[in-house]
């Protein structure tokens, strides 16, 4: 019921910028959490970003990898999330994947583990030339 398609992948040199964008349908955004993941060649797949609405507000978390560098945020209105990619390493090479969670757990530590998402969408190739 739920898919989910990336967009905004491509080549750039080290020190640019790139934004993905991920389109949402069905119902992803009921448990108010989509995050961001890459995987490159031959590495497991990590986490990158997630937002989430809660009653404070909305809510992001970054791996330490990207912080200060990537800005994740949302669209609930048009069923979209995007990440803002700035000052790209070439170490950021990877595909990226869009991912929504379909249950609520109790911590922000827990939606950066690729298990607790539910829904994945195809992935779009990040290049960073040297």
């Amino acid at each position: 019921q739920v898919q989910l398609v990336e967009s905004g992948g491509g080549l750039v040199q080290a020190g640019g910028s790139l934004r993905l964008s991920c389109a949402a349908s069905g119902r992803p955004f009921s448990s108010n959490v989509m995050g961001w993941f890459r995987q490159a060649p031959g590495k497991e797949r990590e986490f990158v970003a997630w937002s989430g609405v809660a009653w404070s507000g909305i809510n992001t978390y970054y791996a330490d990898s990207v912080k200060g560098r990537f800005a994740i945020s949302r669209d609930n209105a048009k069923n979209t999330v995007y990440l803002q990619m700035n000052s790209l390493k070439p170490e950021d090479t990877a595909v990226y994947y869009c991912a929504a969670a379909s249950q609520t757990y109790g911590s922000s530590v827990a939606y950066t583990r690729k298990n607790n998402y539910d829904y994945w969408g195809q992935g779009t190739q990040v290049t960073v030339s040297s």
